[in-house]
């Protein structure tokens, strides 16, 4: 626990490093504080402070730089997002691919650092399906959405099928399963095996499987804008393994992936600073996400993605303000 006085002395030093990026020492610490304290007072303060990991003395620097840790304290108990002037633009209602492209260019100018959004989700519903034989122990499974996408997809079997087997497998599928999500379906065929003929439920869970696959990878998608923004932060263009780390989240996607399905099962605006778990392996980046809605329910999440001194009330603001744009926007297309 901190006392008041730590308090002030640590939003104070958070605070002057986001904006000028150089280590704090105890002189400008104590004019950035406001408090009359002794310098000699300010650095027993800064070294509790490092004792209990929450600011760092870098190489053999005289200052002192927040961690991780220290982040985390700022934005959990001392980080006050006030609403400020910040007006973006509309996002006009257009396909929700635009939409969403248009959202990520948008976190980028407004942030000047990486805008990153999660497409929507869409509920993996098929309306018909069809099997069509290749060869021997192969065939094309064809998916048909209520939408009407397509989805083509091999699968392989152990065992081969005729025409009326296939037929008789379709005809089932489209049925008893129609309208229903691909997890339903398979949920029901797991419970109904018992009724279906082997091989026929063998067929069928195996067209299921790859239904399921082939609608994640195509909902499973990450628009990315501004990655050559992190290239005129100090803090990436200094050191070229922190910049080569970054990207390669971008380029992997996977990671990222897994962050923003986390931050859509929160409500509101949320930080995750660098290094404090394994959800942001990586001590330079911070990301600040928010999920957005459509018809009231969440479907994706968008953030920001950028230096770990980043100036947190700003990219709160652009955050917040743009989840709401793409929620609106998206749930007036009809």
């Amino acid at each position: 626990m901190l006392d008041d006085r730590a308090k002030l002395l640590m939003k104070a030093l958070v605070e002057r490093y986001i904006a000028d990026g150089q280590p704090i020492g105890s002189r400008t610490l104590s004019k950035a504080s406001g408090l009359d304290l002794s310098p000699a007072t300010i650095r027993n303060v800064m070294s509790d402070l490092e004792d209990m990991g929450l600011i760092v003395s870098p190489h053999t620097s005289a200052g002192r730089i927040p961690t991780a840790r220290g982040y985390r304290l700022f934005v959990d108990t001392m980080l006050t997002a006030q609403p400020g002037p910040l007006a973006p633009p509309k996002l006009v209602a257009e396909q929700p691919q635009k939409v969403i492209v248009n959202a990520a260019n948008l976190l980028s100018s407004l942030s000047q650092f990486v805008g990153v959004v999660m497409a929507p989700r869409r509920t993996s519903v098929f309306r018909h399906i069809e099997f069509l034989r290749l060869s021997e122990k192969r065939f094309l499974v064809i998916i048909v959405s209520p939408e009407g996408d397509v989805q083509n997809r091999v699968i392989f079997t152990e065992v081969d099928y005729t025409s009326s087997q296939l037929v008789e497998a379709a005809n089932y599928l489209n049925g008893h399963y129609a309208g229903l999500s691909i997890e339903q379906v398979r949920e029901r065929l797991k419970n109904e095996v018992e009724t279906l003929r082997g091989e026929i439920a063998t067929l069928m869970q195996a067209a299921v499987n790859v239904g399921s696959e082939a609608l994640a990878r195509e909902q499973d998608e990450v628009v990315i804008s501004g990655e050559r923004n992190l290239l005129s932060v100090s803090d990436f263009s200094g050191d070229m393994g922190h910049l080569r780390r970054a990207f390669d989240l971008f380029e992997q996607k996977t990671q990222l992936m897994r962050l923003l399905d986390i931050s859509s099962k929160a409500e509101g605006v949320r930080i995750y600073i660098g290094g404090e778990s394994q959800v942001v392996p990586f001590e330079e980046l911070s990301i600040v996400s928010a999920p957005y809605e459509v018809d009231g329910q969440v479907v994706g999440t968008l953030g920001v993605i950028g230096p770990t001194r980043m100036p947190y009330e700003r990219m709160i603001q652009i955050v917040d303000i743009t989840s709401k744009l793409v929620s609106n926007a998206l749930s007036h297309q009809k």
